[in-house]
């Protein structure tokens, strides 16, 4: 019980990092953070962020090593689809008009050295789900 709790806070906790990481990262860049965390029914939009006039929605995705593959290799098409969903909910609850496009930022946090930050623009465009 206590190695299942140990791995699910630990998992958290580095995806806390990375997402602290990714906002820094977009804020460094003249990005303007406009939401975190924002949630609709099942999906949640990791960072909402404002790139002169496009509304930029950030899946981020951490890892501590490359076992498991690279980071964005974990936005499979039913997770863009999770996305798409929530992109739509906010852009009508916030009336948006303006463009918008989906970026994944990747993150590798390796043992003694600096966090590998690979920002991917127009990482996918959703088909469907009201696009």
């Amino acid at each position: 019980m206590e190695d299942s709790q140990g791995k699910k806070s630990t998992k958290l906790q580095t995806g806390n990092q990375g997402e602290q990481l990714a906002a820094e990262y977009l804020l460094a860049k003249g990005y303007a953070i406009v939401a975190r965390n924002w949630r609709y029914q099942k999906a949640e939009l990791d960072i909402i962020a404002k790139c002169e006039r496009t509304t930029v929605f950030v899946e981020v995705k951490t890892r501590r090593g490359l076992a498991y593959g690279y980071p964005e290799e974990g936005v499979t098409p039913a997770k863009q689809k999770h996305l798409a969903r929530g992109a739509n909910a906010y852009v009508l609850e916030h009336d948006i008009n303006n463009d918008i496009r989906f970026d994944i930022i990747s993150i590798i946090l390796g043992k003694g050295k600096a966090p590998e930050i690979n920002h991917i623009e127009d990482a996918f465009f959703p088909i469907g789900e009201g696009y």
